[in-house]
């Protein structure tokens, strides 16, 4: 208990020794670059890609209950646990993406731009 006490304390702290020497006009050094490389992987390749197999396991699921389990209640039970089980992954996952972004616009680790640009839409002349 002593030891998650002072665990609790350190990352309760880290922030404020951060931000202070960002405060000072320094760009974080070497951790601050690590850092912020880390939280790029994570929310521009790693949480796409286990979103994208949370979401095949789901298609496959839907197949198994409506298609191949159609008079078959053994397979229908089989794709029901796999949607509960990539919806359940969904939360989790995103739930992590948001932990994440909080982390990183919390201590000014976030050099992205926070206006949302729509993409162009260029008419063809016909």
């Amino acid at each position: 208990m002593k030891t998650l006490l002072t665990l609790a304390l350190l990352i309760a702290v880290t922030p404020a020794v951060a931000s202070a020497q960002l405060l000072n006009g320094g760009d974080g050094g070497e951790i601050g670059a690590f850092s912020l490389y880390i939280l790029g992987f994570i929310q521009e390749v790693l949480i796409p890609f286990i979103l994208s197999i949370g979401f095949l396991v789901f298609v496959w699921g839907m197949f198994q209950y409506f298609i191949r389990g159609g008079a078959n209640d053994e397979a229908k039970e089989s794709g029901k646990s796999l949607i509960m089980y990539a919806v359940a992954g969904f939360v989790v996952i995103l739930a992590f993406w948001g932990i994440v972004n909080i982390f990183a616009n919390g201590i000014g680790l976030s050099d992205q731009n926070d206006e949302i640009t729509p993409p162009n839409v260029i008419p063809v002349a016909g």
